[in-house]
C-alpha cells in the first residue's frame, strides 16, 4: 500500500495530468460493522462513479494523538524550522491533494467522536492545508466538495445550538478551502416510535443520489 506521502504526490501529479479523480474517505464510524453511519457511507461510496479512486483513512486504526506535551513540541519545532516535508505531515498532504473529501461520523455529545477532532488537529498544518496571509487565513486544499455523512438519535432543526457538528465542519470548510459542504443525515433514529431501519434506508438513498451527481 502506498504511504500517505507517496499517495499525495501521485494525487497532485494526477490532478495536473487530468487523470483519475481522487476521493479521500475519512471513516470515523466508531461502532464498525454495527454502525448505522457506515451504512450510509457505504451507500454513498457504492454509487460514486468509477472515475473516482477512493482511499480510506480509518480513524479507529490510525495512530492518532492529541497535540500536547512532547508530541506537540516536536511538531512545533518542525513547523518553526520549515520542515513541512516531514513524514509527520503526510496525512495533511494527503488531505490537501484530494479532489473530494468524504467524512462519515455519528452524532456524539452534540457533535462527533473525538477521534475526528484529533485527526483535524493533526492535518491542520500551515503551508499544507492552510496559509496565513495579510488578509487572513486561506485554505490550500484542492477539494471542490466535502461530504459529511452522519446519523443522529434525535432530530435537530437547522441552527439548533444542540447540534454543533455541522457548524464546526462549515468552519473547517472555509479554513481548509473546500469548495462546498454537503450533509446527508439520518435524523431521529432513537425517538419513540421511529422506524430506524427505514430512516437509515432513506438516508442511504439520498447519499447514493448525491454520489451519482459527482
Amino acid at each position: 500500500m502506498e504511504s500517505a506521502k507517496e499517495e499525495s504526490r501521485l494525487w497532485r501529479r494526477a490532478g495536473t495530468e487530468g487523470a483519475v479523480k481522487r476521493a479521500l474517505y475519512i471513516d470515523c464510524c466508531i461502532r464498525g460493522k454495527q454502525s448505522r453511519t457506515r451504512k450510509v457511507a457505504e451507500a454513498f461510496l457504492a454509487a460514486l462513479p468509477k472515475t473516482w479512486k477512493v482511499t480510506t483513512v480509518n480513524l479507529m486504526r490510525e495512530d492518532l494523538r492529541p497535540l500536547s506535551g512532547e508530541f506537540f513540541a516536536g511538531r512545533e519545532e518542525l513547523l518553526q524550522t520549515g520542515k513541512i516535508d516531514d513524514v509527520r505531515f503526510d496525512r495533511a498532504r494527503q488531505l490537501a491533494a484530494a479532489d473530494l473529501v468524504v467524512i462519515a461520523a455519528p452524532f456524539w455529545d452534540m457533535s462527533f467522536p473525538a477521534l475526528l477532532k484529533i485527526y483535524i488537529e493533526n492535518v491542520s498544518v500551515e503551508g499544507i492545508t492552510f496559509r496565513g496571509t495579510e488578509e487572513g487565513l486561506r485554505g490550500l486544499c484542492r477539494a471542490e466538495r466535502c461530504v459529511f455523512l452522519t446519523t443522529r438519535g434525535a432530530a435537530y432543526a437547522p441552527g439548533d445550538p444542540m447540534e454543533q457538528a455541522l457548524p464546526y465542519l462549515r468552519a473547517i470548510q472555509k479554513f481548509f478551502g473546500f469548495g462546498a459542504l454537503d450533509c446527508v443525515a439520518a435524523d431521529g433514529l432513537d425517538l419513540d416510535g421511529a422506524d430506524a431501519d427505514a430512516l437509515v434506508a432513506e438516508a442511504c438513498a439520498r447519499a447514493a443520489a448525491l454520489a451519482e451527481t459527482l
